[in-house]
């Protein structure tokens, strides 16, 4: 598939606007993943213009390779891969415990709610659907890598003995760890930004676009469904204590009373 004039556009517009822009973490490696040579010379010119370092490749297999040799703190990926699919690729990134920290965001022609859900279910950290606006993308991404940073050096700090809770749900905003019951337990990046963010502030509620600011860096313009499906995500995770959160209907999210 060509690249359309809207991709064009937004290449032109992104790369005139912000000419030499550096990333929020400058540097950082992001692996672009698309059977689509105009897909990945188009993300990959943005992404190098906001100043990540970029490769790109084809097929799943290819992937697999270039995340054991690159480490990236983000990979970009497609779900119609010639050879495995997208979300083999990403169930097989979530089981290397080396890239446990890289954030994975999935971009596809394929937008049902079913994908989507599936996508965030293999752990996939957020999805963008083709055409897509290159702005929102490059946007994205910056997001991500950032996450991905605090979260490699929060493994490595000191334990400053600080702790938020709720009930038995302990977060350890130091380390970024959480636990329940006292046993530790594995939230991706944005399902603990979540957590936290109702945690440090409880009572307050938030709406989905401020979670959409907050949590993802993006545009409250954005669907919030993406809002909706991490929750529901979070809330089966925390298993017994999914309670925590509470849905306020007509307004968004809180942290409910302890009480």
């Amino acid at each position: 598939m060509g690249l359309d004039v809207a991709h064009a556009h937004d290449k032109i517009a992104w790369s005139m606007s912000n000419p030499g822009q550096p990333a929020s973490s400058p540097g950082e490696a992001v692996l672009v993943v698309d059977d689509e040579e105009d897909i990945r010379r188009l993300v990959s010119f943005n992404l190098d213009e906001a100043g990540f370092r970029v490769e790109t490749v084809d097929t799943g297999a290819g992937a697999l390779a270039a995340a054991a040799r690159l480490k990236p703190a983000v990979f970009v990926l497609d779900l119609m891969l010639p050879d495995l699919s997208g979300t083999e690729v990403c169930r097989r990134l979530r089981a290397d415990a080396e890239l446990a920290d890289a954030a994975i965001l999935m971009l596809t022609a394929r937008g049902d709610e079913y994908d989507r859900v599936l996508g965030f279910e293999v752990g996939a950290d957020d999805y963008v659907v083709k055409p897509f606006s290159v702005r929102e993308l490059v946007m994205r991404v910056k997001g991500l890598a950032v996450r991905a940073r605090e979260r490699r050096l929060a493994r490595g700090s000191s334990d400053e003995g600080k702790r938020l809770r709720w009930r038995g749900l302990e977060l350890d905003p130091v380390r970024h760890r959480v636990t329940v019951d006292g046993g530790e337990l594995g939230l991706r990046p944005l399902e603990y930004k979540l957590l936290a963010i109702f945690i440090e502030h409880p009572g307050r509620v938030y709406s989905r676009t401020e979670l959409l600011q907050e949590v993802w860096g993006i545009s409250p313009d954005t669907n919030t469904r993406t809002v909706d499906t991490h929750i529901r995500r979070l809330r089966e995770r925390l298993d017994a204590y999914s309670e925590a959160i509470e849905t306020v209907h007509g307004f968004g999210y809180r942290l409910r009373d302890p009480s």
